[in-house]
């Protein structure tokens, strides 16, 4: 379904990113995976991706950056020839109630998950209008569509994230490029292991599926946005959340 092409996904050395990666690989795809901190486990999703024979390579990067997220796609673009998917999916968490937050909490959060998604898309503009191909794909959250307390920061981040995704998809659609995102709702990843007890069964109430996501679910949407399948799809977001923001 992608063999043949060249997918960017950032913070892709564990979580979602990582089996975004790795489900990308599956289908055919040679990934660039990109990390800030976690370069042993980054190194090992491109061993995996490696071992089902496609070609991958982790690269540090920050991707609020605006500098270094440049440099990286110059380096990628020499070494690999051409980049056809982008996922942005790095992202963070500073939690606190509004009246704890501080404004250097509020702007990390929104100088990672808001402006390095313009960060990777403005470097990337001009390529993907020089090939007349493209697909971004834009990890959102239910948070960025309901809002959450004491996630004031995040929710910011990933509302101006759907923003981002319409306008740019408008920009690009006349190229044969698309942009979409994917907004996850309670997926079994590191961060939601570490809710309280009281916190997740709370936050199973809300969802009509009664169960909690998986990182495959979400892979499996990416990968489907990132073919050729989906086409004639831009703009949209699609919630992976089992119900949870219908």
């Amino acid at each position: 379904m992608l063999t043949g092409k060249v997918a960017l996904v950032t913070g892709a050395g564990r979580g979602i990113g990582r089996e975004i990666a790795l489900t990308l690989a599956e289908y055919g795809a040679d990934v660039i995976v990109n990390y800030n901190g976690s370069k042993e486990k980054a190194e090992e999703v491109v061993q995996e991706i490696e071992g089902m024979g496609r070609k991958a390579l982790a690269v540090q990067c920050s991707v609020a950056d605006f500098a270094a997220c440049g440099k990286m796609i110059t380096d990628m673009l020499a070494e690999f020839g051409h980049i056809d998917i982008l996922v942005n999916n790095a992202g963070i968490t500073k939690d606190n109630l509004m009246i704890k937050m501080t404004d250097a909490d509020f702007d990390a959060v929104i100088a990672t998950n808001l402006k390095g998604v313009f960060n990777t898309m403005k470097h990337m503009y001009r390529p993907f209008l020089k090939q007349k191909a493209g697909r971004i794909i834009n990890l959102s959250s239910v948070t960025g569509i309901l809002g959450n307390a004491g996630q004031a920061n995040y929710a910011a981040s990933k509302a101006g994230v759907i923003g981002l995704t319409k306008s740019i998809a408008r920009e690009l659609a006349s190229r044969n490029i698309t942009v979409n995102a994917v907004a996850p709702g309670y997926i079994d990843t590191d961060m939601t292991q570490a809710m309280t007890d009281d916190a997740k069964e709370a936050t199973l109430a809300q969802i009509p599926l009664r169960r909690v996501g998986t990182p495959k679910d979400i892979a499996e949407t990416v990968a489907f946005l990132a073919s050729d399948k989906a086409s004639y799809i831009t703009g949209q977001v699609i919630s992976v959340d089992g119900g949870m923001a219908m």
